[in-house]
């Protein structure tokens, strides 16, 4: 797959500013959404027709690096 950074567009013009999908009116926000409320990975290609696999997948993957920090020992969080 292509990194992150191919599908996951940020315009200030588009959607407030949310990161969307490929300059789509479709944020990354509402793809999580949608797995929140158990939806498949079928149920949402198949409510959103524009999207593709690698979307979904580069979605998880913009959050996740946005996400990752290094992480402290768990002896020194006492």
């Amino acid at each position: 797959m292509t990194s992150w950074r191919d599908r996951i567009t940020i315009n200030p013009n588009l959607c407030g500013g949310r990161p969307c999908i490929r300059g789509m009116r479709i944020p990354v926000a509402d793809i999580l959404k949608l797995y929140e409320a158990d939806l498949t990975q079928d149920q949402i290609l198949n409510k959103f027709p524009d999207l593709e696999k690698q979307d979904i997948e580069a979605a998880f993957k913009f959050v996740i690096s946005k996400l990752d920090y290094p992480m402290l020992p768990y002896d020194d969080l006492d």
